[in-house]
């Protein structure tokens, strides 16, 4: 089995493949000071408890740290296994029409390619994680940019260490939208705040790249306010990891 590996800031995400389905997925807190040993244990107790056997790894990440230490583990527990890590040099295949190449995490790539793959183009990706990224591709397949946004829990995080009298609170929606107590107005505000900056931002962003195919949701936090935004389309938890899959298939 393939396994694709996507180490984010907050979580990472895990899958096995068998062609192109997904057998086994897991999502674990991204540890950043973990040594290889821990992460090699870790690996190795979730895989064994479903009797994954490893044929290949493909992998990319935005933690620098946990990168490094993802390839010492790789080398020293999966040697001789194939292995791909999405970085400069490696055929994704994906053009990016920006300023800077180098700027551009690699998770933003790779959902790039699976979303041109599964829905063509132009197409929008919204990753809801720690930043919520506004990726927009062109017809051709082709990176063209996109939208940073402060993160939805992150968000939260910070109005309640700077409000004395907010509190941090479970990520649901509420049941009115004019809430009735501390707790409801601030889920209201999460929940439409966020979908209404979705909606805003994904409606500028059609208008400068015209008529789009799809607008794809994705990342840990999307189920919070993915229903309450009018402008997504679909909803594809995995996008980045299919794009693993994808990039997997190009370089081995």
């Amino acid at each position: 089995m393939l396994l694709c590996i996507d180490i984010g800031n907050t979580n990472t995400v895990l899958a096995t493949f068998e062609g192109e389905k997904i057998i086994h997925s897991w999502r674990v807190k991204t540890e950043a000071r973990n040594t290889a040993d821990e992460l090699g244990l870790l690996f190795r107790g979730l895989l064994s408890g479903d009797n994954v056997q490893i044929t290949g790894v493909a992998a990319c990440s935005t933690v620098p740290a946990a990168l490094r230490t993802l390839r010492t583990m790789l080398a020293r527990y999966y040697a001789g296994v194939p292995t791909v890590i999405v970085e400069p040099g490696v055929k994704t295949g994906v053009q990016l029409a920006i300023d800077n190449p180098k700027e551009v995490g690699s998770d933003r790539v790779v959902n790039t390619l699976a979303a041109f793959h599964l829905y063509g183009g132009p197409a929008i990706v919204v990753d809801f994680g720690t930043s919520t990224n506004f990726d927009a591709i062109s017809d051709r397949g082709e990176f063209l940019g996109g939208v940073l946004a402060p993160g939805i829990e992150i968000s939260v995080e910070a109005l309640a260490a700077r409000a004395a009298q907010l509190r941090k609170v479970e990520l649901v929606k509420p049941p009115r939208v004019i809430g009735k107590n501390t707790v409801e107005c601030l889920q209201s505000g999460v929940v439409y705040g966020f979908a209404g900056q979705v909606d805003g931002v994904v409606t500028r962003m059609i208008a400068e790249l015209g008529p789009v195919t799809a607008v794809i949701a994705t990342g840990g936090l999307a189920p919070v306010v993915v229903a309450e935004c009018s402008t997504i389309t679909h909803h594809e938890p995995m996008i980045t990891l299919v794009g693993l899959r994808l990039v997997f298939e190009r370089n081995v």
